[in-house]
């Protein structure tokens, strides 16, 4: 639970592509948080294999808003990564993407634990840049 509320305090302040609040008309951005362990002997390659996807991610596609990727304090194979997607469509789109597939293809022996959370938004707000 405090790892959540660590993610959402994070993600008011980093999601400045998302502009405003979502109004309650507008369609809802899918959210998803997902709990890593990584072994620790992989744990610089796994790093190294996260950041490049996720800036290929953020770059190359415009219907993923945010990826914020944190590790647990003093546990540097725990990572926490908090998704956020302009819907389920962008969702499904980033899964065949080919920087994601080589993420997963590269990553899929450094990775011991994936637990993936669905989530409801509250609210997702930031403060402009």
């Amino acid at each position: 639970m405090k790892m959540i509320r660590i993610f959402a305090m994070a993600s008011l302040a980093l999601l400045p592509l998302l502009g405003q609040a979502f109004a309650a008309d507008a369609p809802v951005p899918y959210v998803r948080v997902a709990e890593l362990e990584i072994d620790p002997a992989q744990v610089d390659a796994y790093h190294a294999a996260l950041k490049e996807e996720i800036e290929a991610s953020i770059r190359l596609e415009p219907g993923v808003l945010s990826l914020l990727a944190v590790a647990v304090k003093d546990q540097p194979a725990r990572i926490r990564i908090m998704e956020i997607y302009a819907d389920v469509a962008a969702y499904r789109a980033h899964l065949e993407t080919p920087h994601f597939k080589k993420y997963k293809t590269s990553t899929q022996n450094m990775v011991t634990s994936l637990n993936l959370l669905e989530t409801d938004p509250i609210l997702l707000g930031s403060k402009g840049k």
